[in-house]
């Protein structure tokens, strides 16, 4: 079973001079690299994101002082 679309392709392919048709083969690898980069999930995202964001060296022990104000925990222990 041949999709119509691929077939119409082909079909306008075949008309046209080798240059083009090789210019028309970069351009779909090109598209097809693009759909696979955006194709990831939510983890490949948060791990292309991972050491991108400016924050204090702290921030993992103390985001809830970053984020709500409360007292930082190392200052409270001290």
């Amino acid at each position: 079973m041949s999709n119509p679309i691929v077939t119409k392709v082909i079909e306008e392919m075949n008309e046209l001079p080798d240059n083009l048709q090789q210019q028309v083969l970069e351009f779909v690898e090109t598209l097809r690299q693009q759909h696979l980069q955006t194709a990831s999930n939510a983890w490949d995202v948060l791990e292309s994101l991972t050491g991108t964001v400016e924050a204090p060296a702290d921030w993992s022990a103390e985001h809830d002082h970053y984020l709500y104000g409360t007292p930082k925990h190392s200052e409270s222990e001290s």
